[in-house]
This record gives structure tokens, C-alpha cells and sequence, in this order.
């Protein structure tokens, strides 16, 4: 039975941002290898788990579930006296880097922290301003010598923090975004073990998500699947975030609603739900979605694609955090979805057999 705790910490406690995935990669082939039959590889390094049809049809189908890998992090863009100056991967936030603890990944492994001037030194303007990357620098602890023999340009650079349990089953750490639903499709795999079904199952962990969804594109036309569900983080409560924007932690995944999204996929994951008493959110997203989905949909001649999220605090910063029940209703929800696919359902999700009425 998965350990969903161990196997979520063992996840987000490796080191691996965008387009350096390779750690995380092997943590999940070692984590998959008794949960599918068979594993492939893209030219882009995305991870595909296939777990076959345990009723095969005649003609048969595929589910592709994709959630990204990557995380955000940063690299060196100079070295000054021994200190490191830094560029950002993707979506580092300057606001919340300041004291942390980092590795720098260099010919090894080197702990250091972000640092900045001491507000002492700065004035009263400069001290009502959060410093801006330009402001930061790495301290690595050791001599300029030393730090310019073991560092050069462009190596990386990712938050050193560990996965701390808070109260109940509320969890914080770095990279939930995206491996929540990574461990949300791990939850999945472990429970289809105990249940039939006629679809191939294709689970996707893609690269590059967080510099331009590119991971996504590249699997998603070397699977070719039949229909799709991307996973990703969404907004939860918390100050700052408004009702609109905000889900409630604990409250169940949350489904995206919006033209990124097929509407008969939509109808079928809430029946689901329904029947299976499974907790289920919503979220409007009338354009861009911003997720995996958006590039799924449109590879080859169109996947029908679907969303769905888990709620998230402190998105994009080391303490992330999130209700593991989230976790483990969305993998659930996700294998009873799956389950529930039969050799008609792509004729039944046809656009030309919509309703007179609904619009295409």
C-alpha cells in the first residue's frame, strides 16, 4: 500500500528545475516500476508509465494523465569576491528568497544562503523595497579562490528545505508545484491495481512545464492519446487571495471549467464524483489556462482535455502548502474515472453528437 507522506516527501525533497529533471526521473522509475507495465521516454525527457488495459478492446484506447516535473529555481549569472550573484528560473519570487537556505550545483553539492545589504546600511527608501534579484547574493561560507574553482556561470541553484508536517494532514515545502499531482497520479496507479479497465493508462510526468509547457507538447504527440488530464496546483484560501481566486485546502480537487477544457469530459469527471461521493471543486478559467492542458489540446488534431487542480498556498515559494486528502481524493477520483471508460465513450464525447443547442 503507498506510504503517500513518503512518497510525496522522497518527491519534492529532490533537486530538479526546469530542463535538469534527470533526478526526479529516477526517483519516479524506481517509484513506478511495480505500479506499470512498461515505461518510455521522450526525446524532450518527459517520463511516460503505461499501465495496460486489464480488459483490452478490440480496438484499443489511451487516457494520457500529465503532470510536470520541473520546478522553479535559479542559476548563476556572475561570481563577485566569492559571492554569487543569481538569474531566475521561471517563476522565483525575490520577495520570499531572502535568509533562505540553497544548494548550489556546482562540481558538487555546496549549502549556502541568500543574503543582501544589512538594512542598516541602506536608506529609508531602499529599506520600504523588497531587495530585487540584482540585490541578492549567494553565500557559500568559503573563499573566493575556493568558490571560483567549484562554481562557474549557469550552474543551478534550488531552495535547500525540507517537507515539514503541520497540523492534521497539512504539509509544507518547496515543488508541490507540480509534484502533488505528480504523487496524484502515483495514488492513481496504486489504486487501479485493485480494479478493471479497458483504457491504457499513459502517466506523464513532464519536462519543462514551467518555461513554456513545452514537456507537455513533446509527450502528448509521442503518445497520441485519445483524451487527456493534465494536473496542476490552483490557488487556495488564504489572505491575499481573493473568494474568486482562492479554493478551500481540504475541500477536494478542483476541475477547470473554460475552453481549454472539452465540455462532455467535464460532465463525465463530475458524474464520477458524484456516484463515488468524491469532494470536487471548480474553477473558471475563461482563457489561457497556463497548464499542461493548454499544449495537450491542441497537439496533433486535437485531445479532448481536462483539468484538474489541488489547492495551494504560497504557491511559488519554498513553504508551499497543501492538505494531503486533496491528494489522495484526486488520484482516487482519477482511477474511478478511469475505471468508468468503455469502448463507446469516445463516440459518446464526439463533438458532432452534441446536442442541438450546446455550442462546439
Amino acid at each position: 500500500m503507498l506510504d503517500l507522506k513518503k512518497h510525496l516527501k522522497r518527491l519534492v525533497e529532490a533537486h530538479a528545475p526546469s530542463g535538469h529533471e534527470a533526478p526526479l526521473r529516477q526517483i519516479l522509475r524506481e517509484e513506478w516500476a511495480e505500479l506499470v507495465d512498461d515505461m518510455q521516454q521522450d526525446g524532450l525527457g518527459s517520463l511516460i508509465g503505461i499501465k495496460h488495459a486489464t480488459r483490452p478492446l478490440n480496438e484499443p484506447r489511451k487516457i494520457m494523465l500529465a503532470a510536470h516535473m520541473d520546478e522553479i529555481g535559479m542559476m548563476v549569472r556572475d561570481i563577485v569576491d566569492g559571492f554569487i550573484f543569481v538569474h531566475r528560473i521561471s517563476g522565483v519570487d525575490n520577495r520570499v528568497m531572502l535568509a533562505q537556505p540553497v544548494i548550489v550545483h556546482g562540481k558538487r553539492p555546496l549549502k549556502g544562503i541568500v543574503a543582501t545589504t544589512p538594512p542598516h546600511l541602506l536608506n529609508k527608501s531602499e529599506q520600504e523595497k523588497y531587495p530585487t534579484f540584482d540585490d541578492l547574493v549567494i553565500d557559500l561560507g568559503l573563499p573566493a579562490q575556493d568558490v571560483a574553482e567549484l562554481v562557474q556561470l549557469g550552474d543551478l541553484i534550488t531552495p535547500d528545505v525540507p517537507m515539514i508536517e503541520l497540523q492534521g494532514k497539512r504539509v509544507a515545502a518547496k515543488a508541490f508545484d507540480d509534484r502533488a499531482c505528480v504523487a496524484a497520479i502515483t495514488v492513481c496507479l496504486d489504486t487501479l491495481q485493485t480494479m478493471n479497465h479497458q483504457w491504457d493508462v499513459y502517466a506523464t510526468a513532464t519536462v519543462q512545464e514551467e518555461t513554456g509547457l513545452y514537456g507537455a507538447k513533446t509527450a502528448a504527440y509521442h503518445i497520441n492519446p485519445d483524451i487527456a488530464i493534465a494536473l496542476d496546483v490552483t490557488f487556495a484560501e488564504q489572505p491575499g487571495v481573493s473568494n474568486d481566486d482562492g479554493r478551500e485546502l481540504g475541500g477536494g480537487p478542483v476541475m477547470g471549467i473554460g475552453p481549454n477544457f472539452h465540455i462532455k469530459l467535464s460532465e463525465k469527471l463530475k458524474d464520477v464524483a458524484k456516484y463515488h461521493e468524491i469532494k470536487l471543486q471548480y474553477d473558471a478559467l475563461p482563457g489561457r489556462s497556463g497548464t499542461d492542458a493548454w499544449s495537450i489540446q491542441v497537439s496533433r488534431g486535437g485531445v479532448p482535455t481536462l483539468l484538474l487542480s489541488i489547492p495551494l498556498r504560497n504557491m511559488h515559494s519554498p513553504v508551499e502548502t497543501l492538505d494531503l486528502t486533496d491528494i489522495e481524493r484526486a488520484g482516487r477520483l482519477l482511477a474511478h474515472f478511469i475505471a468508468s471508460l468503455d469502448a463507446d465513450f469516445l463516440a459518446a464525447i464526439d463533438w458532432d453528437d452534441l446536442k442541438q443547442g450546446e455550442s462546439a
